[in-house]
């Protein structure tokens, strides 16, 4: 059974700084792909960050205060959140999915598992 279990979540003030954790169980993804999608109050789930065999890739909302690493042999998900504002706060659901060539990895649906999500909630 996968699961994916997220952390770090919290209450920080505006430019701070999170760092949330994803760590999956079940099996590894090392070949795959990890992402984090998160979800304001009122919103639809957006995309935030994504890593696969070929690299990184970021919503312009969170390019250059957000950094998205792994490490395969802990089989964890990092998500590096700085200079924190308040439109940041949702809950954030780390994602894993299988390698496919040609698959749009900022998208849920090339996900097949997820986590429960971490609440993030930044303060002015």
């Amino acid at each position: 059974q996968v699961q994916l279990v997220e952390s770090g979540g919290g209450l920080v003030q505006a430019g701070g700084s999170l760092r949330l954790s994803c760590t999956a169980s079940g099996r590894t993804f090392s070949t795959g792909a990890m992402g984090w999608f998160r979800r304001a109050p009122g919103k639809e789930r957006e995309f935030v960050a994504r890593i696969t065999w070929s690299g990184t890739y970021y919503a312009d909302s969170v390019k250059g205060r957000f950094t998205i690493s792994r490490d395969n042999a802990k089989n964890t998900m990092y998500l590096q959140m700085n200079s924190l504002e308040p439109e940041d706060t949702a809950v954030y659901y780390c994602a894993a999915g299988e390698r496919a060539i040609g698959r749009r990895y900022d998208t849920a649906m090339a996900y097949g598992y997820w986590g429960q999500g971490t609440q993030v909630t930044v303060s002015l």
